[in-house]
């Protein structure tokens, strides 16, 4: 918003403006700007210099998933050989990606490639990585690298006259050895480390490495860092086809990584599938010692019986008996062999130490419900320890499969028990039938009976032995036929353009910073500017026309004196007052003829401006009076070389009866058209003077007199006196000096404007640097007069400034 006059607001477009303004106040300042841009050019080639580029390596791989895949066929394919139990556990493609992602897997891979010593060329700057191409290969256990409380730096170099400088930094200790000879070890109190040469680095090329620096570190912490950098991501949802990346500043140790990592991952699933069929074999290999040796003991005796009894053919009756009780003998063979399972189980399944270990399955129990409970106890088992690969005993989801474990353990057990009464009910009935039969035969000679007690416990042992062997078999077969779970589809392919750090994006960054940096600096500034620097600062504390814009004065100028405007001179000083002059005079209503000069505070330039202002209207050819009204610290007599002593408007205003207004007027000796009437001697009571009907009559003697009368008044800001001359003028205008007056002090011409309290009010910057002009049009000298009051007033609106 601008004024041409007070009241009367023109509407402008403020957008435009502040846009325009903006630009304008930043490339005063382009100097900062380039240099600002320049450094972060430079901070930003330093960067990309000494940051080694990092690449993504990334491959694809499938998970088996049988949610999506849909193995349950080649489960139903495999169950005639016994093994369905073995491969329905179920795979989630969530948990196998967690799995993947887990601190221990990652650890594993990180001791297995030693990630956890890094190597440095120290003999190139900055120094380069050597990943499997150091000269020297320095080893730490795993075990010992745990216990590391902090990184390990160790120097070796290549000495001039043979062998090897190590020196090994622990710490705050530091332990230096010099070795004739490589491999050799170096025992500290954190571990041993061993040296020795890279044999695959002197077959190659860059045998000019004399000194490498190695850092060792824990390879859990290792381990974190490749887990902060690792993502998997599945393809789709619809497939178990998953993208492994790495962010890493060498491709091969990324390849080696991913490699390695699948590598372990598959060792740890083959290793949780095999894990129930290992448990089978040992349990039956077992049995099959123990069934061994008891039926080479029956094979034994029986022989040994045969040899001494001399047994001849049995009667008809005794055949067609023992043919009948060969039957139930065989009925209660299987029988035993059943009862002898369940015994094994039922000891196994209450040994402590199998407390959370897998149940023998598919060992030949008849019965299919129990059968089917063993496989299910399985499955919780290793789920549970899964899960356990992850997280800890005190996961809500292990307490809870814990305690489903020992719920199926309690029915496993019921069903065994309930299995092993009804085999033993069976076992009764089946000994009555052949106690039936053995008494058909009683008659037989005892030898008789001995063979076939004998033989019947060979039949056992014999059936029970070639009943393991075969599940021994099968049990090979499903540890053969274990597969990955997971295959590589894309084997690791390094990117060729790094991830980070970006060039572009960089420079890009450099340039907005250099740019952004001085711009923030000067808008700063600018917030912490509390004086008033130029015409748009004005404008913006205050709707109060501005009428004009005095510049500093230059060196010359300041030389002669407050006076600044000449006749027949052309200088800026003199077109700034002749604009000044102009805007008044638009301004005047009904034949105005008196000005009033006043500011906020003192030092601000109230008789500069009044003076030359009078000048300019001299100039013009008219008569010109201007008048000391500041009474207690009169500043014209300084201007026009007065003497304090002389008498002014004071003792007119004191005395009117008795003196002259005309006699205290005095030429100014600068023009002929020009008069001073000054202030006089400082009276005790200025206030009281100025209200009196006095200066009324003076006023009014003065317009009669002259053209135009200009009045020099005090600080508003400070005293009241100028609230009191207003009314005898036609014209106020207000000055604020660039540099000087407060942003907040000069508010209160606002509630002059706002109050009516001073007449068609406007305002007058006065010692603006237009060397400082966001907007540049000129460049002046310095203007070092100081004109106003410094300290002389202590009271009033505002504050002091000192000169």
């Amino acid at each position: 918003m601008k004024e041409n006059s007070y009241g009367e607001v023109n509407v402008v477009n403020e957008e435009e403006i502040d846009l325009w303004e903006l630009i304008f106040s930043y490339l005063a300042y382009w100097p900062w700007i380039i240099t600002s841009v320049f450094l972060c050019f430079v901070g930003a080639w330093l960067y990309l210099y000494f940051t080694p580029p990092v690449y993504r390596v990334s491959a694809s791989i499938i998970i088996k998933d049988e949610k999506k895949e849909g193995n349950a066929g080649t489960a139903i394919g495999l169950e005639n050989l016994g093994l369905g139990g073995m491969i329905t556990a179920s795979q989630n493609m969530d948990n196998e990606m967690e799995v993947l992602r887990s601190k221990s897997l990652l650890k594993r891979v990180v001791n297995d490639l030693e990630l956890y010593i890094t190597y440095k060329n120290e003999d190139e700057f900055p120094a380069q990585e050597l990943y499997k191409s150091s000269p020297v290969i320095v080893s730490l256990t795993p075990q010992e690298a745990d216990k590391l409380s902090e990184s390990v730096l160790i120097h070796m170099k290549f000495s001039s006259v043979g062998g090897l400088e190590v020196k090994v930094n622990v710490g705050d200790s530091l332990y230096s050895r010099h070795f004739d000879q490589l491999p050799a070890v170096l025992p500290t109190d954190v571990g041993t480390f061993g040296f020795m040469l890279n044999d695959s680095f002197q077959a190659g090329e860059g045998k000019e490495v004399s000194h490498v620096s190695a850092v060792i570190s824990q390879p859990m912490k290792v381990a974190k860092g490749y887990l902060n950098t690792l993502a998997i991501k599945p393809t789709s949802k619809t497939t178990s086809v998953a993208i492994i990346s790495l962010e890493n500043t060498n491709s091969r140790r990324g390849r080696d990584f991913i490699n390695k990592l699948l590598e372990m991952y598959n060792q740890n699933a083959n290793n949780d599938k095999n894990e129930v069929a290992e448990k089978t074999r040992d349990f039956i290999n077992t049995r099959i010692e123990i069934i061994n040796k008891e039926l080479g003991n029956t094979e034994e005796k029986l022989e040994t019986f045969k040899r001494n009894a001399g047994l001849t053919n049995i009667s008809s009756d005794a055949e067609l008996a023992l043919e009948g009780n060969a039957e139930y003998e065989k009925k209660r063979v299987a029988n035993g062999t059943q009862i002898n399972l369940i015994h094994d189980l039922v000891t196994y399944i209450n040994n402590s130490s199998n407390e959370f270990e897998v149940l023998p399955g598919n060992i030949g129990l008849s019965d299919g419900g129990l059968s089917t409970q063993i496989d299910r106890y399985n499955e919780l088992i290793l789920e549970r320890k899964r899960l356990l690969n992850t997280s800890t005993e005190n996961n809500p989801a292990i307490i809870n499969l814990t305690a489903s474990i020992q719920a199926m353990k309690t029915n496993v057990r019921a069903t065994m028990n309930g299995v092993l009464q009804g085999l033993l009910i069976t076992k009764a009935d089946l000994d009555r039938e052949a106690k039936r039969f053995s008494r058909r035969i009683s008659d037989a000679p005892g030898q008789e009976r001995q063979y076939v007690s004998i033989t019947r416990q060979q039949e056992i042992k014999a059936g029970l032995y070639l009943m393991l062997l075969q599940k021994r078999e099968e049990n090979a077969i499903t540890l053969a036929a274990t597969a990955n779970n997971a295959k590589i589809i894309d084997e690791p392919i390094a990117d060729d353009v790094p991830v980070s750090p970006r060039r572009l994006i960089i420079y890009l960054i450099a340039l907005i910073l250099g740019m952004g940096i001085p711009a923030a600096a000067i808008f700063l500034i600018g917030l912490l500017k509390f004086k008033i620097e130029d015409r748009t600062d004005v404008e913006k504390l205050t709707r109060v026309p501005v009428v004009g814009c005095i510049p500093l004065a230059d060196e010359k100028q300041e030389k002669q004196g407050s006076i600044v405007v000449f006749e027949n001179q052309n200088n800026l000083m003199s077109e700034a007052f002749r604009n000044i002059r102009t805007n008044l005079q638009f301004m005047f209503h009904d034949g105005g003829k008196v000005i009033m000069i006043t500011s906020t505070i003192s030092g601000e330039g109230k008789s500069f401006v009044a003076s030359n202002l009078a000048i300019s209207f001299s100039l013009m050819g008219k008569r010109v009076v201007i008048v000391g009204l500041d009474l207690r610290k009169p500043g014209l007599n300084k201007v026009f070389s007065i003497s304090t002593q002389r008498s002014g408007i004071t003792q007119y205003l004191a005395n009117p009866a008795t003196t002259e207004l005309v006699d205290l007027i005095q030429p100014s000796g600068i023009n002929s058209d020009l008069y001073v009437l000054p202030g006089g001697t400082v009276p005790p009571n200025p206030t009281e003077l100025l209200t009196r009907d006095t200066l009324d009559k003076a006023i009014r003697v003065l317009k009669e007199r002259f053209d135009y009368v200009i009045l020099d008044t005090a600080p508003i800001g400070m005293v009241t006196d100028t609230l009191v001359i207003g009314r005898v003028a036609d014209l106020s205008v207000y000055v604020c000096r660039s540099g000087y007056t407060h942003k907040g002090e000069y508010m209160l011409i606002n509630e002059l404007a706002e109050g009516g309290k001073l007449p068609d009010l406007c305002t007058i910057i006065n010692g603006e640097d237009l060397t400082k002009r966001k907007y540049g049009y000129y460049g002046y000298g310095k203007y070092g007069g100081k004109y106003g009051y410094g300290k002389g007033y202590g009271y009033g609106y505002g504050q002091n400034v000192s000169k």
